[in-house]
């Protein structure tokens, strides 16, 4: 027990191995199934425009856990769209927009990381990934990679800082995002 948790009379329990590694776990097999036949980086750049989704929804709603749900639907909508033969991003712009007007709606401007800061992550993260289909498959590939590898770097800080989403999403999407993205990488040079 921590001296800060014995003051104030809170019992702590060790955390189980599972606990600690099952974030990263799950990161490394949703990475894994990402780029398993993966022939062109441009291929993922829905999963930029899902991870700005997952941190936006839970500054929506305002509440971290919000951020694992979400994770689930932009799954669901991906796997949807490709079935339909859809081009995933725009559904999950679609989407992003929406949120957006909720947030506006809602009014969230405080705290400024939250929402704002959000919002103007979507904005980016957006574009970043409609350029990147709009471009050839090398430079469309590397600017998947470099938008995955900025988003890995956004979850280390919210992990470390602990704000909008929860601590086991920011792990685990900091490594879905950092493998997804040397694999983007290493497409797009030698292909």
């Amino acid at each position: 027990m921590t001296a800060l948790a014995a003051d104030a009379g809170v019992r702590t329990r060790p955390r189980s191995a599972w606990s600690r590694v099952w974030p990263a776990g799950l990161g490394l097999l949703v990475a894994a199934a990402t780029v398993l036949g993966l022939a062109d980086g441009r291929e993922v750049a829905p999963v930029v425009v899902a991870s700005g989704l997952v941190y936006l929804a839970a500054a929506v709603v305002g509440r971290r856990w919000a951020a694992w749900p979400a994770f689930g639907v932009t799954v669901v909508v991906m796997t949807a769209a490709r079935l339909a033969d859809l081009d995933a991003s725009v559904v999950l712009l679609a989407c992003a927009g929406l949120l957006l007007v909720v947030g506006l709606a809602l009014q969230r401007w405080l705290p400024v990381w939250a929402y704002p800061v959000q919002a103007a992550a979507m904005l980016v993260l957006a574009a970043l990934a409609l350029v990147a289909i709009q471009t050839s498959p090398t430079a469309g590939g590397l600017v998947v990679a470099a938008a995955l590898l900025a988003h890995a770097a956004w979850d280390v800080h919210h992990h470390r800082t602990g704000r909008v989403v929860s601590r086991s999403l920011a792990e685990f999407c900091c490594v879905l995002d950092t493998v997804v993205a040397v694999a983007v990488a290493v497409i797009a040079l030698t292909s």
